[in-house]
């Protein structure tokens, strides 16, 4: 199985490519931009496999997809290439636009080109996985999950452009042909994860002793997935979901943002004491503009369709991932010198 890995140098992506090439033995090509959040030092583990190659490549350049698919001559594409932080597309959403909604478009585009020329035993093999997020449903109140068919009511610049990459997805399959299979995941944490995100963040943070911050009174819920399970899950997708048709995964895993950032100074003071403990660190700031109070996913149609199950329990994953952190310095601390040094970012003081 030839399997191409868009954004496979991001925090999912570099999960997935890592599964695909070590615990499934599949032929993976990995491409990525390598923006900020892109990091080669995620595919370390895999970079002298036999069956793993990278090309540093923009989704928006045709002509170099075209090549791709000619030369590679995948049998599955796995969409994971995004921008993906919702407070970065608060103050510069164009990026957003550009990668997540044209640049779909333009894979879409390329992947059809290369499908519609196909012999049809080939094209009955070949699969588009469309990696997406639980942010396009918008907001729940306290009650019920995003199901599959929960209408669409993005808050954020980045969920409206994943939103719209979604019906271009869908749109591409039911005006073409495409055999394209939409996923849509809740909060995903774990190791390799980009630092400017709660859970990274807040470790980091927490280790060097600056401020933890939480926005409003930390009272937003999160449905949370560990990385692992996440990958698992879309491979299972892209082998056995039904063409044409979308799937909830999520880690029935509830907790407000601020439980997260409690259990985290709690695994801290366990793990790295320091003379007072780390939730005196906790610093309220104003609330991130258009902040969804809840997300919470029904992963049921995954589970009996496809067998999947999340195995991380958030207590186990979340122990499981402060502890990597704290070993695994030669990964982080270049980002934090180098890169993102845990600024606040997304004010609607910042230009657009």
């Amino acid at each position: 199985m030839r399997i191409l890995v868009t954004g496979g140098a991001g925090f999912i992506g570099s999960a997935l490519a890592r599964y695909l090439v070590r615990e499934i033995g599949a032929e993976v090509l990995v491409l990525d931009k390598l923006t900020y959040a892109g990091n080669l030092a995620s595919l370390r583990p895999i970079e002298n496999a036999s069956n793993y190659s990278f090309i540093k490549a923009n989704i928006c350049d045709r002509s170099t997809l075209h090549h791709v698919f000619a030369e590679f001559r995948p049998e599955r594409v796995m969409h994971l290439a995004a921008e993906s932080h919702v407070d970065r597309s608060i103050s510069g959403a164009r990026d957003f636009i550009d990668t997540n909604i044209l640049g779909t478009f333009t894979l879409l585009d390329s992947a059809l080109s290369y499908w519609n020329k196909l012999a049809s035993d080939q094209k009955g093999i070949f699969r588009f996985l469309h990696v997406s997020t639980d942010e396009v449903y918008g907001a729940l109140g306290d009650q019920g999950l995003f199901r599959e068919g929960t209408p669409y009511d993005p808050s954020s610049p980045y969920s409206a452009s994943k939103a719209a990459s979604d019906h271009l997805a869908m749109a591409w399959h039911r005006t073409y042909g495409l055999p394209v299979v939409i996923s849509n995941c809740s909060n995903n944490y774990g190791p390799f994860h980009f630092p400017e995100k709660l859970i990274p963040l807040t470790i980091l943070n927490a280790l060097e002793g600056k401020p933890l911050p939480v926005y409003g009174r930390g009272e937003n819920i999160r449905d949370w997935l560990h990385v692992d399970d996440h990958v698992r899950a879309l491979h299972l997708i892209a082998s056995q979901g039904r063409l044409g048709e979308k799937y909830n995964v999520g880690g029935r895993n509830e907790r407000r943002n601020i439980e997260v950032v409690l259990q985290i100074c709690s695994l801290m003071d366990s793990l790295r004491p320091k003379n007072v403990p780390h939730e005196t660190l906790v610093h309220y700031v104003s609330d991130r503009p258009g902040h969804d109070a809840r997300y919470a996913i029904d992963a049921t149609r995954l589970e009996t369709e496809l067998g999947w199950k999340a195995t991380y329990h958030f207590d186990s994953g979340i122990k499981q991932t402060v502890a990597w952190y704290l070993e695994n310095e030669w990964w982080w601390r270049p980002i934090r010198e180098k890169v993102y040094s845990g600024e606040r970012l997304g004010t609607l003081e910042q230009d657009v």
